[in-house]
């Protein structure tokens, strides 16, 4: 068998574990036949100590850390390098598919494992860290793990209650770590050289483009804003249309330039009015006042705020014209957190090598990469997905993408591994 066969060979025979060590994960739920597995959970204990398990394997010396993640490094040529951080999240959503956060731990894996067999040590350590909560399913506390890590903690999250009304502090107990012991997990900033996340699209972009993988410029920042709309209520049936102040009609005609300002504006902006209320709400009385909310995001912050000022300004001139009022409260607003240019260029030439053209596009959803970004420098991989669905039991990968992705991710973590020098 020739060297590129038998390269091709053992991608595929990857890819499979990959595919196969999903199941045993996805197997590992607190709902029958369902997956969901939450932050310390024995589900989630479970499943720490089976990747711990694959991890061993692979020549990883392995931990747990005093918040819940699982570790492992792969030491490099001279003991105490720098590592190159690979890795995902561990819990999921309820009801959730079972790629979405594994993809990434495994595939990292399978690099490793792959170095371990050929006996070979790259300048730089791998580690791999499986992320002990990113969904906040349990807390409602998002990248629990990577703040963990960057060192981030508030010390209120340890009294946030689940729905049971168990605290974080009294699970963590439950579970045999030490609330106390949170700054522990924290890494000094030289231990880590860049941080490498491989993960599902969650989108349909490389599904209609054909391909199989691309590399992530920035995971989108967001704002969301409850907006309202004031007229006048009165009779359905005695005011004439020209005396109206219909609330909701303004309010539609704002919805109508959301949609066509934001595709007009382009940079991969998105924008979404999900929630809409009438008051009074009677089939026989005009609109007095129309509340709806506005989420809108951009993997560019000065893009997204010239929109969203472009967007409002629209509304106040729709009310004037129409001789009502409108108002927008932000409730919720996060900057989008641009990958490092050095990483995208190795990772987007590792794409090239392997499936012949590489593409570029935003992150739509939120990664633990967001926490990691505000202390080291990081890239993503996207996988296609099937559908672009996830957070869904029906959340698919193909076998040939996966090991094309395990293709591209050893061969960036290659290029950076080797290098000697900062990643910037």
């Amino acid at each position: 068998m020739s060297q590129p066969a038998r390269q091709q060979a053992q991608r595929e025979q990857a890819a499979a574990r990959v595919m196969a060590r999903a199941d045993e994960l996805a197997a590992i739920s607190e709902t029958p036949g369902a997956l969901t597995r939450v932050y310390l959970s024995p589900q989630h204990l479970q499943a720490n100590q089976l990747v711990a398990q694959w991890m061993r394997q692979a020549g990883m010396a392995v931990w747990q850390d005093s918040v819940g993640n699982i570790c492992g490094r792969y030491e490099g040529e001279l003991e105490g390098a720098p590592a190159i951080l690979l890795g995902s999240h561990l819990d999921t959503v309820r009801n959730a598919g079972r790629y979405d956060g594994m993809l990434g731990v495994l595939t990292a894996i399978e690099v490793v494992q792959a170095l371990h067999q050929q006996g070979r040590r790259l300048a730089k350590a791998i580690e791999i860290v499986g992320f002990c909560d990113e969904e906040g399913t349990r807390f409602g506390i998002t990248l629990l793990g990577s703040r963990g890590l960057t060192g981030t903690w508030p010390a209120s999250w340890l009294a946030q209650t689940d729905g049971e009304g168990i605290s974080v502090s009294e699970a963590m107990t439950q579970a045999g770590l030490d609330p106390a012991q949170i700054s522990l997990a924290a890494r000094r900033q030289a231990e880590i050289a860049a941080y490498l996340e491989l993960h599902i699209e969650q989108g349909p972009c490389l599904e209609q483009a054909g391909l199989a993988l691309g590399v992530v410029e920035a995971i989108n920042g967001a704002r969301r804003l409850n907006c309202c709309f004031t007229g006048e209520a009165g009779h359905a049936g005695t005011v004439p249309m020209s005396h109206r102040k219909d609330a909701l009609a303004a309010a539609a005609e704002w919805m109508m330039q959301v949609e066509t300002m934001t595709r007009e504006h382009g940079e991969n902006l998105v924008a979404t009015v999900g929630t809409l209320r009438c008051a009074p709400g009677a089939v026989n009385v005009i609109p007095g006042e129309v509340s709806l909310s506005l989420d809108i995001r951009g993997p560019h912050n000065e893009p997204l705020d010239a929109l969203l000022n472009a967007l409002l300004a629209q509304a106040q001139a729709i009310a004037a014209r129409r001789h009502m009022q409108f108002r927008a409260d932000e409730f919720y607003r996060i900057a989008a957190t641009p990958c490092d240019s050095g990483l995208q260029a190795v990772l987007r030439d590792a794409v090239q090598t392997v499936q012949g053209r590489s593409l570029t596009l935003p992150s739509g959803a939120g990664h633990d990469a967001i926490a990691i970004a505000e202390r080291w420098p990081v890239g993503m991989l996207f996988v296609r997905c099937e559908g672009g669905i996830s957070h869904h039991p029906a959340e698919s990968v193909t076998v040939d993408d996966v090991a094309l992705g395990i293709a591209a991710y050893a061969a960036a973590i290659g290029a950076l591994g080797e290098s000697r020098r900062g990643t910037n």
